[in-house]
C-alpha cells in the first residue's frame, strides 16, 4: 500500500473505472492532485483498491475524498477489508496527528438503488468508510441542462442587477442560512455562526472562480429589495449554477423558477455545451425548480463525513 510515483503511474491507477479517470491527468498538471494523495493498494502487478483525494487549486490542502474503489467485480468482506487498510494507511499519512480529514463526495447512478450490482457496489464503499469512522451527511441530485432546451425567458415579476459587492453578497449569503434545507448549510451552522459560514463558502469558493463576476445577480422586487441571488459560473470543468438562493421572508412564492431561469439564461447566452447543478435530494422545492427548468438528473452524489 502505497502512494503512486508520479504522473507515469497514472495508467496503473487507472485500471478501476470511474468517472473521473478522465480528468486525473489535468488535475495532476494543475496541482488539483498530488502523487501523495493517490494511494494504491497492490498485489504483484493487480490493483485491488485506491483512494485519491483532490484540492481546487494549487498549493490548498486536500478538500474531498472523491476517488475510493475496491478491484474491479469485487465483492464481499475481504475486498472491503483491503479498502478499509488502504484508507486508514493514507488517512495516517495524509493527516497525521489525528487531523480531520475531508468530505468524502462520489458520483453514483441516479437510480442506484433499484439496479442490484450499484447497490452492492455503492453500500460496500460506504460500509468501508463507515468503518473508518465516517457518516453519511447527504446524497444530492446531479443536474444538467443542455442546449436543445429552450433558453428561458427574462422574468417578468422581478429584476435582475449585479452584485454590488462581497460584502452585499455574504450578508444575503448569510440571511439564507436561516432555515436552510442544504445540509451543509446546517452542518456548518453546528460550527460558527451564519456570518462566518458566508464568509467560508464566499472565500473558498465563489471568490476563486475565473469566470466574470457580472454573471452573478440578485434578484429584487420592481422596489429594489432583494428577493434572492443566483451565481452562474465557471468552474474548472464546466459551467454550473454555483449557488441559488431566495430570502426567507420571500419562499414560497415561486420566485426560485426566476431566479434560477436568469441564472441559465445568463449561461446560455455564452453558448455552453451544458450547465451544471446540484441540491440535496431532500431539498424538494429547489429540486423541483430545476426538473422544471428542465434539468435532468444524471448521477447521484453522496457526501460522507468524519465527525
Amino acid at each position: 500500500m502505497r502512494p503512486i510515483t508520479g504522473r507515469e503511474e497514472l495508467d496503473l491507477f487507472s485500471r478501476l473505472p470511474y468517472v473521473l479517470n478522465e480528468e486525473l491527468t489535468e488535475d495532476l498538471a494543475a496541482g488539483r492532485r498530488r502523487p501523495q494523495w493517490m494511494w494504491v493498494a497492490l498485489r504483484g502487478d493487480q490493483l485491488l483498491a485506491r483512494a485519491a483525494w483532490w484540492s481546487r487549486s494549487a498549493g490548498d490542502a486536500p478538500l474531498l475524498l472523491d476517488v475510493l474503489d475496491i478491484e474491479d467485480g469485487a465483492s464481499g468482506s475481504p475486498h472491503v477489508d483491503i479498502g478499509v487498510r488502504l484508507l486508514r494507511t493514507a488517512m495516517a499519512a495524509a493527516f497525521p496527528n489525528g487531523a480531520r480529514p475531508p468530505e468524502y463526495s462520489r458520483f453514483v447512478p441516479p437510480d442506484w438503488r433499484e439496479d442490484a450490482t450499484s447497490r452492492r457496489v455503492v453500500e460496500e464503499r460506504m460500509t468501508l468508510l463507515e468503518r473508518t469512522g465516517a457518516r453519511l451527511l447527504v446524497e444530492r441530485l446531479r443536474l444538467e441542462w443542455r442546449p436543445e432546451l429552450p433558453v428561458p425567458e427574462v422574468s417578468r415579476r422581478l429584476v435582475f442587477r449585479p452584485v454590488h459587492d462581497a460584502e452585499e453578497l455574504v450578508a444575503l449569503m448569510a440571511s439564507v442560512l436561516e432555515g436552510t434545507l442544504d445540509a451543509h448549510g446546517r452542518a456548518d451552522l453546528t460550527r460558527m455562526s451564519a456570518h462566518e459560514a458566508a464568509v467560508r463558502h464566499y472565500e473558498d469558493e465563489l471568490a476563486r472562480y475565473r469566470s466574470p463576476r457580472d454573471w452573478w445577480r440578485i434578484a429584487t422586487l420592481p422596489d429594489g429589495e432583494p428577493v434572492g441571488f443566483v451565481i452562474p459560473a465557471h468552474n474548472d470543468y464546466n459551467p454550473v449554477i454555483a449557488y441559488l438562493a431566495v430570502l426567507p421572508t420571500h419562499r414560497g412564492n415561486g420566485y426560485v423558477d426566476d431566479i434560477l431561469a436568469e441564472g441559465t439564461r445568463v449561461l446560455a447566452e455564452q453558448d455552453v455545451p451544458r450547465i451544471r447543478a446540484s441540491t440535496d435530494l431532500g431539498n424538494i422545492p429547489m429540486a423541483n425548480a430545476f426538473r422544471r427548468a428542465g434539468y435532468i438528473n444524471f448521477a447521484r452524489e453522496i457526501n460522507m463525513t468524519w465527525s
